[in-house]
């Protein structure tokens, strides 16, 4: 029996660094090139969406981060214009005090954006959304 066609398989990590402020970073590609995202991507054959985002977070935003919560399954066919993806977002945050964000692999930058501004923010695919979601905003 051939493969199903079927959508690709994403994650997205919303990392609360403190109790204020969550990580953000430019998109250094296309889709949504220069504009604010949440750290994530495509998983990868053979591993889980919770090590997935764990790795996503890290190569992003050189963060080391625990899950603490399931936020949900994001699958609209249009939320990426690159083609039917499915986001699977967890609420994050970093594993100790100590942790350095810096902007790495995909991310051509990285902030540190208070959660009460990043209601005026413009964000990439549906991250406004996941943060709604998640409660924050």
């Amino acid at each position: 029996m051939p493969r199903p066609e079927t959508p690709l398989l994403t994650v997205d990590a919303v990392i609360l660094f403190d109790s204020d402020n969550l990580v953000l970073i430019k998109r250094k590609n296309p889709p949504f090139k220069g504009q604010y995202a949440l750290p994530g991507g495509f998983v990868d054959v053979g591993e889980t969406v919770e090590v997935a985002c764990i790795r996503e977070a890290k190569e992003e935003t050189n963060i080391n981060v625990k899950i603490t919560e399931l936020i949900g399954v994001f699958s609209k066919p249009d939320r990426d214009p690159r083609g039917h993806t499915v986001s699977i977002a967890f609420l994050c945050e970093p594993k100790s005090n100590r942790e350095d964000p810096k902007a790495q692999d995909d991310a051509a930058e990285l902030e540190l954006v208070p959660i009460q501004k990043i209601r005026k923010m413009k964000l990439a695919f549906d991250h406004k959304q996941i943060i709604k979601k998640a409660g924050l905003i």
